[in-house]
């Protein structure tokens, strides 16, 4: 097979790349490990900025935001009982959609089918050949598919096959440095179809750790608390996670809100993970691959959609310009934004949640840092540029 782009990763950073190649009349294929209906079986954050739903517009991907998307003016910050509201249109100009990750995964599948795209599933053993070429001779990929050893010739290739896939093992590690923040803790979290316990998120530092109150549409709420690592799902039954969140959202939100079973649990890890660079000869990253941030801030797709961002303009240069020197910046343009939301996750994460080792003088440090946050505009407007997005 020959092809221009060969896009290793279905996920929604291999699809929307695939699917803005299409509209420019570059040629791409995806390459994904698991079977379709495995990648929209993954629960994903979904707070989405406005960057990404314009992507998804210039892509031409029809989505259902219209109908099952949530708007959000705004966000709350609690420190036990105290609250502060962020209005992002008020400081910005602009919101955020609620719309799972799940749900645009589905939108992007649709649309790629719809375009006709070649998507390979269930494919194995792949070994990237010959990025660091130069010149007119391109790069390949063979890979296991089908019980046969198959290779794909290509122009370049995009690595958006998430933390563990061998795109960013393809850059010589003398080549590539690596950069990794691993919190003590995790988040518990659930899905129930219950009404939300707030029209707006919830992100809640209480004397008992974090909680963040969320959603996924008028019906289908999803709430998190922090947890040890040491947890297993087992560990918590519904009632027992219902009292636990109970006792670390504000009172008054916690005395009227709706419970039920849950429809799914489970328990992630934290963490903030940088490569550099994000490219090597004609290979380049994007997404999980190259970053990883904790989803305090409601960074990890979005990151990523900045990222195909960078690398779709890059490629539109190289084909449609005639400027190949164009994909040359795409690491330095794509790391900028990468450091800028690392910084907005770490600084969430460090003034929210409660460490093993926290003592009395870090909590008056988060109660002052929120009563701040109250009290001066021009930190709120700060936290609302960040949280909203700063432009591509």
């Amino acid at each position: 097979m020959r092809t221009q782009v060969c896009i290793i990763g279905g996920g929604p950073s291999g699809l929307l790349l695939g699917q803005l190649c299409h509209q420019a009349g570059i040629d791409a294929i995806v390459l994904e490990r698991r079977t379709k209906d495995h990648v929209l079986s993954r629960i994903r954050a979904g707070v989405l900025e406005q960057g990404l739903i314009n992507l998804l517009e210039e892509a031409r991907v029809p989505t259902r935001m219209g109908t099952e998307g949530y708007p959000h003016d705004g966000t709350v910050i609690s420190f036990e009982d105290m609250e502060v509201r962020i209005d992002f249109t008020k400081h910005t100009g602009t919101a955020v959609m609620v719309y799972g990750q799940t749900e645009v995964t589905r939108d992007l599948y649709a649309a790629r089918e719809q375009t006709g795209g070649t998507t390979l599933f269930e494919v194995d053993e792949v070994e990237i050949r010959n990025a660091a070429l130069e010149g007119d001779e391109g790069a390949s990929v063979t890979f296991m598919h089908q019980g046969t050893r198959k290779t794909i010739e290509c122009d370049y290739i995009a690595g958006c096959d998430g933390f563990h896939g061998p795109s960013r093992q393809a850059i010589p590690a003398e080549k590539r440095k690596e950069f990794e923040r691993v919190y003590p803790f995790g988040w518990l979290g659930v899905l129930s179809e219950t009404k939300p316990a707030h029209h707006e998120l919830i992100y809640a530092n209480s004397e008992r750790g974090f909680a963040l109150s969320s959603m996924r549409n008028e019906n289908l709420s999803r709430y998190y608390i922090q947890a040890p690592l040491t947890d297993k799902v087992a560990d918590w039954s519904d009632d027992a996670f219902w009292e636990e969140f109970k006792r670390r959202i504000p009172r008054r939100v916690a005395e009227q809100m709706e419970t039920g079973p849950t429809i799914e649990k489970s328990i992630a890890p934290l963490r903030g993970f940088v490569c550099e660079p994000m490219q090597y000869g004609r290979l380049f990253l994007a997404g999980d691959a190259a970053h990883i941030v904790p989803p305090t801030g409601a960074k990890g797709l979005n990151t990523a959609a900045s990222d195909v961002h960078y690398l779709f303009r890059a490629l539109q240069a190289c084909y449609l310009d005639k400027d190949p020197k164009a994909l040359g910046g795409y690491s330095e343009k794509a790391l900028a934004r990468v450091w800028k939301t690392q910084r907005f996750s770490w600084w969430m994460t460090k003034t929210l949640h409660r460490f093993p080792d926290t003592d009395p003088y870090e909590l008056h440090i988060q109660r002052a840092e929120i009563e701040h946050l109250a009290s001066t505009e021009s930190m709120q407007k700060t936290m609302a540029i960040n949280y909203v997005g700063l432009p591509y």
